[in-house]
């Protein structure tokens, strides 16, 4: 009897210790507090009263603040194209007298006077947000050294070619964090055997003296390189099919020239400067890409490009050189 008592109370004392153990834990995430208070203070440079726009650089100091927020996004939208949502990135913030914050410089280079709409998402616990916005009017004057001009025009008119006779002269790298072609770079004559098109087509940039205006005509004897359907650039591609030639009639569009947007140092290299194409008829070299076209080096027979491809995430790389 005495042995059996014990034996019932070592299994009393293991099953309190497993009803312990066992116990649901009670956990709590908090209050999910939606930010509040967001503001956005615009610092547009070189305004005053001559100004009120600017002084032509188009550069705007953003500075936001919210309460309850953990993180920040921002986006842009040039108002008079609503239609497509903005690109929505992150920005670096810190906490200041109990309010988070952050602060961003943003380059504006559609020229002339233009309306923004500035976004911002502000992030709080459990996934919450408060959105805002707020439209500035910006000005954008800009004139490329006069040696960018001379060496792509040659003051007139002047045509350029794809120089398949050197390494690189076509690649594919990150948009973001690389400035090289570090994902492919096409070797020597890689694609006459597939797209000899790439080879053949010119593009003659023309100086119009008497509007102090900029055209681009673009003439493919052989066809237009590029992807195909909505990853093409052009009119007149179809819906599917691989890569390669493709008909197209040639076209003609103006192209100004823009401040860079992406911010890459003179150093890296850069020129700073960009030929933003007008239009939907032209393109420079592949069709399969977007219209800002980085100036990286030119010179009077070397030109080097790099533009953000229609697949977003792609910065290609085009080497060019002078028709013969």
């Amino acid at each position: 009897m005495k042995n059996n008592f014990k034996y019932l109370s070592v299994c009393f004392l293991a099953v309190s210790a497993l009803f312990v153990g066992c116990q649901k834990e009670d956990y709590s995430l908090g209050d999910l507090t939606t930010p509040t208070g967001i503001v956005i203070e615009t610092s547009i440079v070189g305004q005053n009263v001559a100004n009120p726009n600017g002084d032509g650089s188009g550069l705007v100091d953003i500075n936001v603040k919210a309460s309850e927020a953990l993180a920040f996004k921002i986006g842009y939208n040039d108002v008079t194209n609503l239609t497509t949502p903005p690109e929505m990135t992150s920005i670096t913030s810190t906490i200041e007298n109990g309010l988070r914050t952050a602060s961003v410089s943003k380059k504006f280079t559609s020229l002339g006077l233009h309306t923004y709409r500035i976004t911002i998402v502000a992030y709080g616990r459990g996934g919450t947000s408060s959105t805002l916005t707020k439209d500035i009017d910006v000005v954008s004057n800009f004139a490329p050294d006069p040696s960018i001009v001379a060496n792509l025009t040659n003051g007139t008119s002047k045509s350029w070619i794809v120089d398949k006779s050197v390494p690189g002269h076509f690649g594919v790298g990150p948009w973001s964090g690389e400035i090289s072609p570090v994902w492919w770079s096409a070797g020597i004559n890689e694609k006459e055997a597939c797209c000899p098109c790439f080879y053949t087509a010119t593009f003659t940039f023309v100086k119009n003296s008497a509007s102090n205006t900029y055209s681009l005509d673009v003439a493919t004897p052989s066809g237009a390189f590029t992807k195909t359907g909505s990853l093409a650039s052009i009119p007149g591609i179809p819906g599917s099919g691989d890569e390669g030639c493709y008909s197209y009639g040639g076209g003609t569009s103006s192209f100004t020239f823009i401040p860079s947007s992406t911010g890459i140092a003179a150093s890296a290299p850069s020129t700073q400067t960009s030929i933003l194409l007008g239009g939907t008829t032209t393109f420079i070299g592949y069709g399969s890409l977007q219209k800002e076209y980085e100036i990286m080096v030119i010179s009077s027979n070397y030109m080097y490009l790099r533009v953000q491809g229609t697949e977003t995430g792609n910065a290609w790389y085009l080497k060019l050189k002078p028709a013969p």
